[in-house]
Parts: structure tokens; sequence; C-alpha cells
């Protein structure tokens, strides 16, 4: 749980613990991981901690496989009935929000996080930890090229909370190149079951004009 909590010149931050790593937030992390199971490791332990802490959690999870990760979440240790019918846990599809329409809008899912975020802090919770499996990415619906442009810019709207937002990629199914892309839009990677600072982190400032020169 968080260990200490101090005013930066943004969010408060303080202290949570992903894949054994203590990591200090307002932060953006980049999960890669092969396969359910080494996923499930590293970020059920991370919901558990949030929930028992009295924060929200907030899962974005394809549709088909919401009532699977519940389960799993539930095998993990979680009072699943309990945290959903508080409101300390939900668990939303992509269809209903990265892909709302059929169609991924950066702008508009920018929009959605601050909304949720914010809503969270209007009822009272400290934090609310997302865990996002990005797999959305790769139906081919509109707007879905734009990926690693949206995760740069989250890095202008997530300092200004107390958050912890995970991206969790499954190497087997993306592509390297887009992996390296989105790498480098997150202060923080998880991988090889360690977090730490990401040590090839770009500012939005200097990587979103970069991606953005290679789609003209």
């Amino acid at each position: 749980m968080a260990s200490y909590r101090k005013r930066s010149g943004l969010a408060s931050t303080s202290t949570v613990t992903l894949a054994g790593s203590a990591v200090v937030c307002p932060c953006h992390v980049c999960a890669f991981y092969s396969g359910a199971d080494e996923r499930d490791a590293a970020l059920i332990p991370f919901i558990k901690e949030g929930l028992e802490a009295g924060e929200r959690a907030l899962l974005f999870v394809d549709g088909p496989e919401r009532l699977n990760r519940i389960d799993r979440l539930r095998r993990g240790g979680i009072d699943v009935e309990t945290a959903l019918w508080n409101g300390h846990l939900e668990v939303e599809a992509w269809e209903d929000v990265q892909l709302r329409g059929g169609r991924f809008d950066p702008a508009q899912m920018r929009e959605a996080i601050q909304d949720t975020i914010n809503a969270g802090h209007l009822r009272g919770f400290p934090r609310t930890r997302i865990w996002a499996d990005m797999e959305w990415a790769l139906t081919g619906a509109p707007g879905v090229e734009q990926l690693a442009v949206f995760e740069s810019r989250l890095n202008l709207v997530l300092p200004l909370y107390s958050e912890a937002a995970v991206c969790a990629y499954d190497t087997s199914r993306f592509p390297a190149s887009l992996l390296e892309d989105v790498s480098r839009a997150h202060p923080y990677l998880l991988a090889d079951g360690a977090t730490r600072r990401n040590p090839d982190y770009v500012p939005p400032e200097k990587l979103v004009p970069e991606l953005e020169s290679r789609r003209s």
C-alpha cells in the first residue's frame, strides 16, 4: 500500500507496488507480458493492494473476456462481489469505451479518462488504479493507428492527478515496432517481472512530433 504521500508541483505523490517494485505516482506504466498468467501475476496484486487501501480499480477489457477476468480476480483473492457492489471495482468493455461507435477517438478517450478520474475523487476515492488491456488497438478500427500518439499525450494529463495507470501489452500479439513506440511513451516500464523507470522514455513534446511526422 502507499508508503508515503506528499505534494508535488502538480498532484500529490505516493507509492504503489507493482510487480514487487515501489512506483511513485502519478504514474503511467507500460506493462509487457506474454500470456494471461504472467499478466495476472503482476497486475492482480496491484489491484488487490489498491482495493484493500480503499482505492478504486478500473479495468478495460475485451467485452467477451469480462466474466473470465472477473473470475481471475476472484481466484486472485479479491472479494469481487463486494467490490463491484460498492463501486470500488469497475470492469468496462473496450466496445463501450475505447471503441465506442466502432472507432477510436483519442481526444474523446483522454476526456473520458479525466472524467472517470474526477468522478472517482468526487466519490471520495483517494486514487483510481487503471488497468487497461490494449489489444483493442489490434482490431483495425478507425483511429487505432493513433495509439502511440495517444499514449504519449496522456503524459500531459496524468501528472495532474495521483492515479496509477497501467497499459498492458501482450508482446506475443503486437508488432515489435509498435511496442517500441508505445514503450517510449511511458515513464515507467514493467518487463521481465520488474517495474522500473523507463530509460527510453521520451516526453510528449518531442515524441508526438516524431510520431506524427511518420504519418504525414
